[in-house]
């Protein structure tokens, strides 16, 4: 099953069709309108050729300004899809690769990472664009694509939201989550990271492994961050992101079968 979500391209990593999921209460996820993957600045022809053959409407990019003005996006030459990004920085860092600074062991990098995880739901750069995101979503505007530089944590958090709102169960969000560990196996990260890469490739390899894949730990404090300010992801996703009520049962109206 995990292997029929993946698309395998040539120079867009952790490119996989998020939805196809069983619902809380009946249903499942329709597959082929949710997607998610790293950054398209390598995309090869062959590439987006398929990526055109998904007949994206949507394409949330969550890098922030820098990242977009290294890494363009190559795009196919009928692309007509709406893109939302945001102006200025949406990380909390110039990229994931500075979160290697000050980090000595695989117990630091992960604490760098759930403290990463913890931030990122207030960072104020990356609100607009997940506000303009779940709207979209909303809207039942077709297929969508959202992508951030690697496709592992800030998309990686904002497809959990996703999976929240339409219930899947969170065993298999999870899954979901990790499953950019498989996908990423023996691929290197695609593009121009900037300068925080020297610092990382000075550390051991199980620190590396630890900033550069995912665990569930780190989403967890993600989500408990939410919890602690908001009370539940519900309160979050309402008061933060103006996704009410009627915003989550209209997604899962367009998104749900």
């Amino acid at each position: 099953m995990a292997g029929e979500r993946i698309l395998p391209l040539e120079g867009v990593n952790n490119f996989r069709d998020y939805g196809d999921y069983a619902v809380a209460g009946g249903g499942r996820v329709k597959p082929g309108l949710l997607w998610r993957s790293g950054q398209h600045v390598a995309a090869s022809d062959g590439d987006l050729d398929i990526i055109a053959g998904l007949r994206l409407a949507i394409v949330t990019d969550l890098r922030g300004d820098s990242e977009r003005t290294l890494n363009p996006c190559r795009r196919h030459a009928g692309f007509s899809a709406q893109v939302f990004h945001s102006e200025g920085e949406t990380t909390g860092l110039a990229s994931h690769f500075d979160a290697a600074a000050g980090v000595l062991t695989e117990a630091d990098a992960r604490g760098a990472m759930c403290r990463l995880y913890a931030e990122m739901p207030y960072r104020p750069n990356l609100v607009p664009v997940l506000q303009r995101h779940f709207a979209a979503l909303a809207a039942g505007e077709g297929a969508s694509l959202i992508h951030c530089f690697a496709g592992k944590d800030r998309t990686g958090f904002s497809v959990a939201l996703t999976h929240h709102i339409l219930g899947v169960h969170p065993d298999d969000a999870t899954a979901d989550y990790l499953l950019t560990n498989e996908v990423m196996a023996g691929r290197q990260f695609r593009g121009n990271p900037g300068t925080g890469s020297a610092g990382y490739a000075a550390l051991g390899e199980a620190a590396a492994r630890a900033l550069g894949g995912v665990n569930a730990e780190y989403l967890a404090a993600g989500f408990a961050a939410i919890r602690d300010s908001h009370g539940s992801v519900d309160g979050y996703l309402e008061q933060v992101l103006g996704v009410d009520a009627a915003a989550r049962a209209r997604i899962r109206e367009a998104l749900i079968d």
